[in-house]
């Protein structure tokens, strides 16, 4: 029988569509022959030799023949811009703000046809402490208090250059979405005294049939009202409530974590499209008792339709806790 579940953490409530679901090797994603990319393409602006056809750098890690390894550039079709102050203007019911701040594209690798899953470790983790250094030096700016780092793979997540990147904005509002998210967190904590997402964390580990695979630092599950097949969070055991406050130890850890699940999806779903954000506190926040910062990826493997645009509400046609065990049983190999 179909189930309706609650995620506490969010509120939002999905039907778990038994009748309809599928088996979790039924999501694997059709090779296609486009797939097929050289490892250098002359015509993509990421790639060595090309650095001129993209905007300015304003970040980079390179070896020590000065050989980049990670680059981050401004966006050149940015959704926000740097320059000016911002401005709210209220008119009625018009209310509108200039649109500034920051858009940059963080060019993981030089090699044109990898993808993050496929990079070695360390290359990982200066991907993990790049955006680490951009998130801190994007939060020294005041009047800019959101930043969202986020990547997309495939084009179903929206990506528009398949060569290896991500992006990183910082916006002038906190949205929406993000201040109830908070208001429920701190509502659970004036309740119970206790963190919410240490909360579900505990009890995700004490359930295990959820869990995917957990690391020093780190726990990835499928959570129990997941809104899509093989939607994974992954949670750091360590409460903490800005990303800018990881530890080298755990960019490590992290970076392992990451490897692991993208890895497993990569071969267990044949390279699914997805994409991943990480949710963080609001950069003028400082650390909250009450608020768990995670790392959320989430598979295009379905299609939102009439349902979920008319209710706010998903249906997802696959069972987290058969998911979970899916990916637990694709071996993968960390270099």
């Amino acid at each position: 029988m179909p189930e309706l579940r609650q995620n506490i953490i969010t509120r939002e409530w999905v039907i778990i569509a038994t009748e309809r679901a599928k088996r979790p090797d039924q999501f694997s994603k059709k090779k296609k022959e486009t797939d097929i990319l050289p490892e250098r393409d002359s015509g993509c602006p990421f790639c060595p030799g090309n650095e001129e056809d993209t905007p300015p750098e304003v970040y980079s890690v390179r070896d020590e023949g000065g050989v980049w390894r990670v680059r981050v550039v401004e966006n050149k079709f940015p959704a926000l811009v740097p320059s000016g102050e911002p401005w709210r203007k209220i008119e009625g019911i018009r209310r509108s703000m200039n649109g500034i701040g920051k858009h940059e594209v963080v060019i993981e690798t030089p090699i044109h046809n990898t993808t993050i899953a496929l990079l070695p470790l360390k290359d990982i983790e200066l991907v993990l402490n790049t955006y680490r250094m951009r998130y801190i030096e994007l939060a020294r700016d005041k009047c800019m208090p959101m930043i969202i780092i986020f990547r997309n793979h495939g084009e179903m997540a929206g990506t528009s250059l398949v060569h290896p990147h991500s992006q990183i904005i910082s916006t002038p509002v906190v949205p929406a979405q993000i201040r109830y998210r908070m208001e429920i967190a701190m509502q659970y904590f004036d309740d119970t005294g206790e963190c919410i997402g240490c909360h579900m964390l505990k009890e995700e580990m004490k359930a295990k049939e959820r869990i995917i695979c957990e690391n020093e630092h780190f726990v990835s599950f499928v959570p129990y009202a997941a809104l899509s097949p093989f939607h994974t969070w992954i949670f750091p055991k360590r409460h903490f409530s800005s990303f800018g406050n990881i530890k080298e130890e755990e960019v490590k850890e992290l970076a392992k974590m990451l490897k692991t699940v993208l890895l497993k999806l990569y071969y267990g779903l044949n390279n699914p499209d997805y994409n991943y954000c990480i949710r963080s506190v609001p950069c003028d926040e400082g650390e909250l008792d009450y608020f768990h910062w995670y790392l959320t990826v989430v598979p295009r493997l379905t299609k939102t339709a009439g349902f979920e645009l008319g209710s706010g509400m998903f249906i997802n046609v696959s069972i987290p806790e058969n998911d979970a065990s899916f990916l637990r049983s694709v071996n993968v190999e960390i270099e």
